[in-house]
């Protein structure tokens, strides 16, 4: 039997943290379950009021879809579960309480909990690189993709502007960082989206682009099969992608990018995806950790800490088969998110958790140009038929139809239409952005104090 279990004469409460994969999913199987016994409540915490389909990322970055097609809103989706929209600030094991903040003044609040399901997933990890963590891109959310696409377009536009050679040669070219699945699919989808862009730029040339990948292995998509990384990697190269194959990036500056090799690559832009770590706030728990990730058991949750679990990419999650901890991906997240809930109602019933089982069904990616490569089943293909298969297996994993139904139309217009290139935020806007957020800083208000949440059932 599992120990302890709450009082069943007191309302129980059970706070997730985190909206990306792992914590919708164990929302959603809340809802569809407990979430609607009035003796039980269900939280869920996080930073964005919407859920983010980032295996899509790059397909905004690169003008392929609209910023509002990979996002779908948490609140429709959670009729019984109790949503709050804020920042993790501090998680206290021993008094069950989490603090969090929200708001332009970082206002606080106290939630405390019986369950705590941590699902804060990870962020970019700079590793200490000079120059890298302030100037590079990122391709963790959807402001990154925002970002990215503008920068690419703000590049193309100041380039047709200079007649410096050299400050000319550094605007139109593009680095990417880390030969993972992101930094592949972000480099493909990139090198479309300005080789299709430049023909609209009179003054510039196709050949003076330049598209580099950065990375520290021989060969590409290490996650993969090696004869799939080489085919990627072959046709990469055809499109006229660089690959510089063992090696990295050690700093960013003014002048460009610092490679492993001693070589200086004239750039303006980096996209940084060779390295994530789980958030700042887990730092300091007083639990197990492997790189940062929180040690769970089979049954995910925290040794030493009844009550409390662990999922996705924050999580270390021991697999029985390999004796390694399963790959932080989405389809484990999934799958994990939804045991983690049925082992949290399983525990407040009094019954015996069950330990997570599971085998990847395979992995995708996608090159740009309409071709991919994937092994799924054991099955490898590459081309187009990789590229279809991962189009239909992540347009199936979309979170609601009408989502679904809106890419499926906005794919199937793109092959009669050119893509957008407006550029949606110019150096005007970021003025005014930084203005309103200078005064917010100058003006603050005095925020109420931190206030508990009761305990009582009769909320």
């Amino acid at each position: 039997m599992h120990s302890s279990i709450p009082n069943p004469a007191v309302r129980t409460r059970i706070v997730i943290l985190g909206g990306g994969f792992a914590g919708l999913y164990s929302a959603l199987h809340f809802e569809k379950t407990i979430a609607r016994d009035p003796m039980v409540e269900v939280t869920l915490v996080s930073r964005e009021n919407f859920v983010l389909f980032t295996p899509m990322l790059h397909e905004v970055a690169a003008g392929d879809m609209d910023l509002s097609d990979i996002v779908c809103p948490l609140r429709p989706m959670l009729k019984h579960v109790r949503f709050l929209q804020a920042d993790v600030e501090d998680i206290d094991l021993e008094a069950r309480q989490v603090s969090l903040t929200y708001g332009a003044h970082c206002e606080r609040r106290v939630v405390t909990y019986d369950h705590l399901i941590i699902a804060l997933g990870s962020e970019s990890n700079f590793f200490g690189l000079p120059g890298v963590g302030e100037r590079a891109l990122t391709m963790k959310s959807i402001g990154d993709a925002f970002m990215l696409r503008n920068q690419a377009l703000a590049m193309l536009e100041m380039a047709t502007l200079t007649d410096d050679a050299d400050a000319r040669r550094g605007m139109l070219t593009f680095a990417v960082a880390g030969g993972g699945f992101a930094g592949v699919e972000t480099v493909g989808a990139l090198n479309d989206f300005v080789r299709e862009a430049i023909e609209y730029y009179p003054a510039l040339s196709e050949a003076e682009l330049r598209l580099v990948l950065v990375h520290p292995g021989k060969v590409i998509l290490p996650e993969l099969n090696e004869n799939l990384g080489r085919y990627a990697q072959a046709e990469l190269e055809s499109r006229k992608v660089e690959i510089r194959g063992g090696t990295s990036v050690t700093a960013f500056s003014n002048h460009g990018i610092e490679l492993s090799n001693g070589g200086t690559l004239a750039t303006q832009t980096l996209v940084w995806t060779a390295g994530v770590t789980p958030p700042p706030v887990l730092q300091n728990l007083p639990v197990k950790k492997e790189r940062g990730r929180i040690v769970v058991n089979e049954t995910l949750e925290v040794p030493g800490f009844p009550c409390v679990w662990a999922v996705g990419d924050c999580a270390s999650i021991p697999n029985a088969g390999t004796g390694k901890p399963h790959p932080p991906t989405a389809q484990h997240a999934l799958r994990e998110a939804v045991r983690c809930a049925k082992n949290v109602i399983a525990a407040i019933r009094g019954t015996q958790p069950a330990p997570f089982r599971f085998t990847t069904l395979g992995q995708l990616a996608t090159i740009g140009h309409h071709a991919g490569v994937a092994e799924v089943f054991g099955l490898r293909v590459s081309g187009f038929v990789a590229w279809w298969l991962w189009r239909t297996i992540y347009l199936a994993k979309l979170p609601t139809f009408r989502k679904k139904l809106r890419v499926a139309l906005r794919w199937t217009f793109d092959f009669a239409f050119p893509r957008d290139l407006t550029q949606h935020v110019t150096l005007h806007g970021i003025d005014r952005v930084s203005q309103l957020l200078a005064y917010v800083r100058q003006h603050p208000v005095s925020p109420p104090p931190a206030a508990a949440e009761p305990v009582s059932a009769t909320r």
